[in-house]
């Protein structure tokens, strides 16, 4: 039950933020749920890997890099996902940050049930 909430949370912060964000397109409500279970497969996949193969620049920047890590995921998301577009990298390096800050925000009224 918790994942599916955080699913349509997350759907929801897409909505805002592509209202709010030039370069960001949602079609519809159901582009911005697959767009958030797609992000979150690939967070689950992709993510880990890259941050594995990208460690030395990781360390180098003290974890900097780990923003275009984030960009290049939602990157990603827009060639998977059809009903979203964003029109470049630093479109989505803003994206991503705004996602994570408004995803904390959200994530942090659900309640941690053990």
């Amino acid at each position: 039950m918790k994942t599916i909430l955080r699913i349509v949370l997350t759907a929801f912060a897409v909505l805002v933020i592509a209202q709010f964000l030039p370069g960001v397109a949602v079609e519809t409500a159901g582009s911005a749920v697959l767009l958030a279970i797609v992000l979150g497969l690939l967070r689950v996949t992709v993510k880990p890997l890259l941050i594995i193969l990208t460690l030395p620049i990781t360390v180098l920047t003290l974890g900097l890099f780990l923003f275009v890590i984030n960009a290049m995921i939602i990157l990603l998301a827009s060639s998977l996902v059809s009903g979203f577009t964003v029109t470049g990298f630093w479109v989505a390096l803003i994206f991503s940050l705004l996602l994570s800050f408004f995803q904390s925000i959200l994530y942090s009224f659900l309640k941690n049930e053990k």
